[in-house]
């Protein structure tokens, strides 16, 4: 069974944002075979198969467990629905602690995502001792970038090259979070 009992569950005006349960699974495997959202979130940047799409939602259940901390299911407050992902992740090869989000295409447009990495973003500054978060996004991700200006994150210069293109590390410090 694929609980996370270790992640909370955050909750905000219109989402629920909890850890992942096995039947979390179809959901999360058809998000990643739609080329257009696996393009900026994948390794390959191309639609995952089922067995890609298992092994990523493994890794991001198993970062609770290891790292008491991960990406959070987003699921639709009023319909119970499976929206995408959003919360933590470090990695080891990671340069520093994320927030990260990614939606199903039916629930873009809707500001799902500015919700869901607000509330993540919030609980990670709560939680643990952090002084700065980032956001790493293809510059081509027009849709992340008006995320990351909603949420009050800065372009910070720095690059990282998490699979095949550089992107772009965008910042939230502890000091400037209750202002945005």
């Amino acid at each position: 069974m694929l609980d996370t009992p270790a992640a909370p569950t955050l909750e905000t005006p219109r989402l629920i944002l909890r850890g992942w349960r096995s039947d979390d699974f179809a959901p999360h495997a058809a998000m990643l075979a739609d080329d257009d959202t696996a393009r900026f979130i994948t390794a390959k940047g191309r639609a995952l198969t089922e067995a890609e799409a298992w092994n990523e939602t493994v890794w991001l259940a198993g970062h609770w467990q290891m790292l008491g901390y991960g990406m959070f299911v987003i699921e639709e407050r009023a319909t119970g629905a499976f929206v995408g992902r959003a919360g933590p992740l470090r990695p080891l090869w990671w340069p520093d602690f994320e927030i990260a989000w990614s939606l199903a295409s039916a629930a873009r447009g809707r500001g799902y995502a500015t919700e869901a990495a607000r509330a993540a973003i919030g609980w990670s500054f709560e939680t643990l001792p952090l002084d700065r978060i980032v956001s790493i996004i293809d510059p081509r991700n027009q849709a992340s970038r008006r995320v990351a200006e909603r949420l009050g994150e800065r372009l910070t210069g720095e690059l990282f090259t998490p699979f095949r293109d550089p992107c772009d590390v965008w910042e939230m410090r502890r000091e400037d979070w209750p202002a945005a």
